[in-house]
């Protein structure tokens, strides 16, 4: 089974693990540091079912939710049935199906760890972002929990903060800032001998 595989099966039952996994504060964090304006355009990236997505409708922003899992986005369609300002699309991460300098914010809520090339993933948002845009990522850092990649398919297993620090420079943002959210993430294996708590980060840059 692969990483989109893993979320096609659970999309029906997403929004109960992911309470598990994490809290909103994570999300109230990233939104923070975004800056948000209402109005504006928010690409969410890995969007599941519509976490980082509510927290931006809430505040009045128009949102293109992008996720490799099309079951995810039907769940997330009849979430937010009735809702006006979202735009659902299937894509890849090296790959966004959305043009140059066309969005306000990037999101990326616990995406990274997913994808099969980071730098490269980086380089796709800030490739979307406008002059003056704000890229936000929430992931995990470096850990040594090899159950996240056996029964949850992480491609990788968090990261060292220097290194997204890099990415997000090379990538051509700028006011680069990289720090802890003060919450974690936890998961126990399914055989009960291990449990994960894991620390999460937030990274931010602006498109020059």
């Amino acid at each position: 089974m692969n990483s989109k595989q893993y979320f096609d099966e659970v999309a029906g039952r997403w929004d109960q693990l992911r309470a598990g996994f994490f809290s909103e504060a994570v999300r109230d964090r990233a939104l923070r540091l975004a800056g948000l304006q209402r109005g504006k355009i928010a690409a969410d990236l890995g969007a599941g079912t519509g976490f980082i997505t509510e927290g931006l409708v809430r505040e009045g922003l128009r949102v293109i939710a992008v996720d490799q899992s099309e079951a995810m986005l039907a769940e997330m369609r009849k979430k937010f049935a009735g809702v006006e300002g979202i735009d659902y699309r299937v894509g890849e991460a090296e790959s966004l199906p959305l043009a140059d300098e066309s969005v306000d914010y990037v999101f990326a809520n616990m995406y990274l760890h997913h994808v099969e090339d980071p730098p490269s993933a980086i380089r796709e948002m800030a490739r979307i972002l406008r002059s003056g845009g704000k890229a936000v990522i929430t992931d995990l850092d470096e850990h040594r929990f090899e159950f996240l990649r056996t029964e949850h398919h992480d491609r990788w297993l968090g990261f060292k903060r220097e290194d997204v620090r890099i990415w997000l420079e090379n990538s051509g943002l700028k006011d680069v800032l990289v720090d802890g959210v003060g919450e974690h993430c936890c998961a126990s294996s399914s055989d009960g001998c291990d449990s994960a708590r894991i620390s999460i980060f937030v990274a931010a840059g602006v498109r020059k």
